[in-house]
């Protein structure tokens, strides 16, 4: 009997021993922290972290806190904005626990409390903007509801991180103007993108009529100075061959101007007087001498009258 009893006994002890062991023994993870109240009562020495934590079976209770970023998802509300204009919105909220002795103390439900404070924050908010703010400052109204629930939820211990605004949803009648609004201003870009189209595109029009003209204009006065420069060269060519021209080259032209008249089918021709002495190197060439002795002989030269003194040919002799 009595191997029985003292088996039983030692089986007893050994429970015990493992139900105190249980109950004096935590292991914290990473992402928490751990509050042990003793006898009821605890304080900032009573926080443990991470890790393989002891406790007073019986006496320490312990409470885990996830210090872990979360959020919470704030339902479509009904606000009224400053205008009168009521609009649903729904939003997120990131948060964390910045104070684990504070969020299990002051606070029973830590995610209830911040998701009732947010729809009463939300509603005074909104109630002090404009329609046309709400729609186009989302930034600057999370930034205002983050301040404002990051103030409430510091005395629990938490922090509030982010708010982010998912959708707003305005009136019916309030969307459809704004649909009309929206038409007219895309009407009125297009206009304006049209007209400055034509615009720019009519001065580069007049701007290419310009350059072809000053292109045209100084193409003109290059080839008008091109054939001044060559008109002189000429002349100065000329002038400098008419220098070189002896008194027989003259003559052999002028009788090249007689042999070119006599092969017309005239029958006068009016001579001018200087052209007899342009003659003279040809007399003893054309004339006849006496005794009939040719040209270029010992004879005398025949006289001749030149000038105003010569006997004109009468009207209707052949020159």
């Amino acid at each position: 009997m009595e191997v029985p009893v003292l088996a039983a006994g030692a089986a007893f002890v050994i429970v015990v021993l493992l139900v105190i062991v249980y109950l004096s023994i935590r292991v914290v993870q990473q992402y928490e922290k751990m509050v042990v109240f003793r006898l009821g009562r605890t304080n900032e020495s009573m926080v443990r972290d991470p890790g393989l934590r002891f406790l007073i079976p019986v006496i320490d209770r312990p409470v885990k806190v996830d210090v872990r970023e979360q959020f919470i998802e704030v339902p479509s509300q009904t606000t009224i904005t400053r205008d009168n204009a009521p609009i649903n919105v729904d939003f997120l909220i990131y948060w964390r626990i910045a104070d684990p002795l504070k969020s299990v103390v002051n606070v029973a439900n830590f995610a209830g409390a911040l998701q009732g404070v947010a729809t009463t924050t939300l509603r005074a908010v909104i109630g002090d903007i404009l329609l046309d703010e709400v729609l186009s400052k989302r930034e600057q109204i999370n930034e205002v509801l983050r301040v404002k629930l990051d103030e409430v939820t510091e005395r629990w211990g938490g922090k509030v991180t982010t708010v982010e605004i998912r959708e707003i949803t305005p009136p019916r009648d309030v969307q459809d103007a704004m649909n009309r609004q929206l038409s007219a201003e895309r009407t009125r870009r297009a206009v304006i993108t049209e007209s400055e189209g034509s615009r720019q595109a009519a001065i580069n029009v007049a701007e290419g009529q310009k350059q072809a003209e000053i292109l045209r204009a100084e193409g003109d006065r290059q080839a008008a100075i091109l054939r001044a420069e060559g008109f002189g060269q000429a002349l100065t060519r000329i002038f400098q061959a008419a220098q070189g021209i002896d008194q027989k080259t003259m003559s052999l032209q002028y009788l090249e101007a007689l042999k070119a008249l006599g092969s017309g089918p005239a029958t006068k021709f009016v001579i001018p007087m200087e052209f007899t002495h342009l003659l003279d190197p040809f007399v003893d060439f054309l004339a006849p001498t006496d005794g009939g002795q040719r040209p270029g002989g010992s004879g005398a030269r025949p006289t001749r009258s030149v000038g105003p003194a010569a006997t004109p040919p009468a009207a209707g002799q052949e020159a």
